[in-house]
């Protein structure tokens, strides 16, 4: 995998080929007790963090991911049989989250992401960290009304454990240990997973569905524009999102990908090339703050 792919965030973004080449095994788990999610073509899905979803256009997803914590009712959103998920972060957590001074507190905080300082890296051996995600994090989000989860910065967890293996030992383990937490605790409770590639393996069946974010195209925060990435880059994806399918095929794999929704053809041809690969695509503006129609035609 080149640079050229950035590893996911809200807000700002923007195997082998198959799991048996892992040498795994997909063991029985609770996605076989979950009803799997639609397969019909009309399936869609988008992520707005905005504080003002629109009614009408939030209504025609099937799938929707939201932030929690603004002050509205989510019920208008809901449109026939939809999901909506609510946004957590598990990898970092930003300061003006109301868990973060008792996190920090009792020392479950590491250092402070060097790209977005206010957010500061989660440590998920933490004993404090894990309760609170359980006991606290997940079940407000689910009291709102929401029918489970997004769970976003594992990739963070996976980047400290790389960059020191020694002080982050077992980092990843311990990210895919309370993605298996939460699923016990929460049997029928929906989960997607953004990235999360080193643990995807060890979490496919406990998930509903894992994003590739940022497939085909991104921001370039250096030359300040939308931009298409490699083929390699996007095989790079592709081949992990088929392999967790190997070890979950009720598991549903979609794709988000950044452009200016005012350049309606090549969005049009970012919908088209990653449904074409059997993917569920959504393609946004970088700053996720509202929900933009799939151009029509």
């Amino acid at each position: 995998m080149t640079d050229q792919v950035q590893w996911g965030r809200r807000r700002i973004m923007a195997l082998g080929a198959i799991g048996l080449t892992l040498g795994l095994k997909a063991p029985r788990s609770a996605a076989a007790k979950r009803k799997a999610l639609p397969a019909d073509g009309a399936w869609n899905w988008a992520v707005d963090y905005g504080p003002s979803s629109d009614p009408a256009i939030a209504r025609g997803y099937r799938l929707l991911v939201l932030e929690p914590h603004h002050a509205r009712p989510i019920a208008p959103l809901r449109g026939p049989g939809s999901i909506l998920l609510g946004y957590v972060s598990l990898g970092e957590v930003e300061r003006g989250r109301s868990y973060y001074a008792r996190l920090d507190a009792a020392g479950a905080l590491g250092p402070a992401n060097p790209n977005w300082p206010d957010a500061r890296m989660l440590d998920l051996r933490h004993e404090a960290a894990r309760r609170a995600v359980i006991d606290h994090i997940v079940p407000e989000v689910l009291a709102l009304g929401y029918d489970g989860i997004f769970i976003d910065t594992m990739d963070s967890v996976e980047t400290m454990e790389r960059q020191d293996p020694i002080a982050n030992k077992g980092m990843i383990a311990a990210g895919a240990a309370l993605i298996a937490d939460l699923r016990a605790r929460f049997p029928a409770m929906r989960m997607m997973l953004n990235r999360g590639y080193a643990m995807l393996p060890d979490v496919a069946t406990r998930i509903d569905v894992v994003l590739g974010e940022a497939m085909a195209s991104r921001w370039n925060f250096t030359a300040k524009r939308y931009e298409l990435l490699s083929a390699s880059d996007w095989q790079w994806q592709a081949d992990r999102l088929r392999a967790a399918r190997v070890l979950n095929p009720m598991l549903t794999l979609a794709t988000l990908d950044y452009w200016d929704p005012a350049a309606g053809a090549q969005v049009a041809d970012l919908y088209a090339r990653e449904r074409a690969a059997g993917f569920r695509p959504y393609v946004a503006t970088l700053a996720l703050d509202r929900l933009i129609p799939e151009p029509a035609g």
